[in-house]
């Protein structure tokens, strides 16, 4: 397991739960899916991932899409 393959995870993961908290609870949750979504969109430009810099810190192979 790479760190693209678990920010993947994480974020579609996160999307998921967000729909489904706006859907059960409150629809300010997809305020959570936003951020993610927004997040993803940042990471493509910059190559800036805040969840890969802790995942690489935590002992994680890298992968292509998140290089050292």
């Amino acid at each position: 397991m790479n760190i693209d393959r678990l920010v993947m995870r994480f974020a579609g993961s996160a999307v998921i739960v967000s729909v489904l908290l706006a859907h059960f609870v409150s629809p300010w949750w997809l305020l959570l899916a936003l951020f993610v979504g927004l997040n993803l969109l940042q990471a493509s430009f910059t190559g800036f991932c805040p969840l890969a810099r802790l995942l690489r810190k935590a002992g994680i192979a890298p992968g292509s899409a998140f290089p050292q």
